[in-house]
């Protein structure tokens, strides 16, 4: 995929919701990461293809570690779920 382009990835669950953390609202929007479900395997295949990803929801993040694409040191928690974000230079 072209650098400019981001693969916004959560959680099934989580899409629409407002999560309320002590410091931090996030908001996991429609507009953004209400697209095409895929399957386990087709998004250890996406995360290979993208160099800008969102990622929220502790399964969706777990993955991304499982792939080695992050370490636990870059992962946030906003009210009990797993956030980040990967940036590939």
């Amino acid at each position: 995929m072209g650098s400019n382009a981001v693969l916004g990835v959560c959680d099934k669950e989580l899409c629409g919701k407002t999560l309320n953390g002590k410091k931090t609202e996030f908001v996991v929007s429609n507009s953004f990461y209400n697209g095409e479900p895929v399957s386990i395997e087709e998004l250890r295949i996406k995360l290979h293809e993208f160099e800008n990803i969102n990622i929220v929801g502790n399964k969706a993040v777990q993955i991304a570690l499982e792939e080695g694409l992050v370490s636990k040191d870059n992962v946030i928690e906003i009210a009990k779920v797993k956030h980040v974000q990967i940036f590939k230079i």
